[in-house]
């Protein structure tokens, strides 16, 4: 009997794909060890047909996992020759420049069989907390500095992990436990796609996915092409400054719109650093892809054929097409802020259409053990919680507060960061005012304070920006408030790069940025000012911004 693939019968399929992806998404998430994984939803999952392009990919995730895997498995699938695969195995790589741009992503790829053939295959990838090294911070002089890196491998050979390489994880790693557990969750992610991948196959009577493989690329890629063709076509160009680490940098883009796609280049952005803030093209692109399909096309699914039209280039040795060997470990710290980047050259074609800039870089703060803790037999740990800033306000609706954009990492639970290191939040609250005044005011950030919870020091890696160049508002909005970092009893801030010794007694605070405002604030009606005033989000000065919407 032959199968129905009729256009209706593969519209069913490819919503199954896209049930299937998320069920593996879910696997990793509930069976990982670690916060950042099982809390936070650092992780993607995705379904490739045998050449390698991806089908499908599961909402939850982030993009710097998401995009980046859709080439890596391209990568993996051409180091690794079909012919030799055998049911069971597992391929993965931590190679900054394959797999995520740094080394803590651990990318694994699986092949599906089906009647003795490869069919296609699932991917995943997940942050692992501690791989060795200075530690997860921007410290590292070159990569080498930051951790174990792993070579396309073998991580499972016909079903039977490969012992030797997870003692070689574990021997590696501050939280070898963590580390270990979130490996097989990985795995388990991969073998929930493969079993329902082929489920799905018999079900719907099909022996290979190229008939549908086409049917989902051709789709959305003469999709996207729509999209783009109603964006006005012409060269936009735009850039902004960031804070840094040993000098303030540049990040310039240069966006081409034409009918056959959007092309961005990032010529004029400022040389890498002698620290870990560099980003590998691969990582800067996921993002600067992303920024462009949330605003064109966004109610197409993400595979191979939405990605196609956009295309993403820079001089090698920018800080946005950084070489090897050049530290990488915090490279999400400016890779984050490519959709800033991106959009405000979009924002010249579709003045309209585009939100206003946001705390965008996450407050992503790793913790470990002070040195000589270890050395005086007290708990050691490895931790990194993550907080968010405000997003900027859209073009018809105010910003939101605290939230993850464009990285959709969830913000780190106190009671969770509590119960696994030796820390105590005392505080994590909105900061009102954060938020950059408009007729739409931007989200705003937050302000967290921590300190030893067992008298023990513990180290802070810290790599955030926005310290010194606050989110700017559109079309008349005013600047989001910038973050800041500081002790306590100090009147002295503390910049924004760098490895941070917290002793006992040390009342660490951190406060993220606030987003842009959109429009102007004279703009705002007055019961949306009167009712942000109630709950506490502006201040009475802060409402002396909105002037007449008062």
């Amino acid at each position: 009997m032959t199968a129905d693939l009729s256009p209706a019968r593969l519209q069913v399929m490819w919503n199954r794909l896209l049930a299937v992806v998320e069920e593996q998404g879910q696997t990793l998430i509930r069976a990982a060890f670690s916060p950042i994984v099982r809390e936070c939803g650092d992780i993607s999952a995705g379904i490739f047909d045998v050449s390698g392009r991806m089908l499908a990919q599961a909402v939850t995730g982030t993009p710097g996992h998401i995009n980046t895997m859709a080439e890596a498995v391209m990568h993996l699938r051409a180091h690794f020759p079909v012919q030799n695969m055998k049911p069971g195995d597992i391929y993965m790589t931590n190679d900054p420049w394959l797999a995520s741009g740094h080394l803590n992503d651990f990318l694994l790829m699986m092949p599906a069989f089906k009647n003795g053939k490869v069919v296609g295959f699932t991917s995943c990838t997940s942050h692992l907390v501690d791989l060795g090294g200075l530690g997860m911070g921007p410290e590292g002089s070159d990569v080498y500095d930051e951790g174990l890196l792993i070579p396309p491998c073998k991580l499972v050979v016909e079903g039977v992990p490969n012992a030797l390489l997870l003692d070689i994880v574990r021997a590696n790693s501050r939280e070898p436990i963590a580390n270990e557990g979130d490996i097989y969750a990985l795995i388990a992610c991969c073998e929930a796609g493969v079993n329902r991948l082929v489920d799905m196959m018999d079900e719907f009577g099909i022996d290979d996915l190229d008939r549908l493989g086409s049917y989902i690329i051709d789709t959305s890629r003469r999709g996207t092409l729509e999209a783009i063709a109603e964006v006005p076509e012409g060269v936009y160009k735009n850039a902004l400054k960031m804070d840094g680490y040993e000098n303030e940098l540049e990040l310039h883009a240069t966006l081409t719109v034409s009918k056959s796609g959007m092309h961005v280049d990032f010529t004029g952005t400022s040389g890498c650093s002698r620290k870990g803030i560099n980003v590998p093209l691969n990582y800067a692109t996921a993002y600067t892809v992303f920024a462009l399909r949330c605003i064109v096309g966004s109610d197409i699914p993400n595979n191979a054929g939405s990605l196609e039209p956009f295309t993403v280039d820079g001089p090698k040795g920018c800080i946005l097409n950084a070489q090897r060997p050049v530290p990488v470990a915090m490279r999400h710290t400016l890779g984050q802020v490519t959709p800033d980047l991106v959009l405000g050259c979009l924002h010249q074609a579709l003045p309209d259409a585009v939100p206003a800039e946001g705390a965008s870089c996450m407050f992503d703060l790793p913790m470990r053990h002070a040195p000589e803790v270890a050395r005086d037999g007290g708990r050691e740990f490895a931790v990194e919680p993550v907080h968010n800033g405000g997003t900027g306000a859209r073009p018809h609706a105010d910003g939101l507060s605290a939230t993850a954009y464009p990285s959709g990492v969830f913000g780190s639970q106190v009671e969770i960061t509590e119960s696994v290191a030796p820390v105590t939040i005392w505080r994590r609250e909105l900061r009102p005012d954060s938020g950059g005044a408009g007729k739409y005011r931007g989200g705003l950030g937050q302000r967290i304070e921590v300190t030893s919870a067992n008298g023990a020091p513990f180290i802070v890696f810290l790599s955030v920006e926005r310290l010194k160049f606050p989110a700017l508002g559109r079309r008349g909005g005013q600047p989001g408030a910038p973050g800041c970092i500081r002790f306590r009893d100090s009147e002295s801030d503390i910049p924004g790069k760098g490895e941070l010794r917290v002793e006992d007694g040390d009342y660490l605070i951190f406060e993220t940025p606030g987003g842009g405002g959109f429009g102007l604030p004279a703009e705002r009606d007055a019961q949306a000012v009167a009712l942000d005033l109630k709950r506490g989000l502006i201040s009475e000065d802060g409402a002396k911004a909105y002037g007449g919407a008062t």
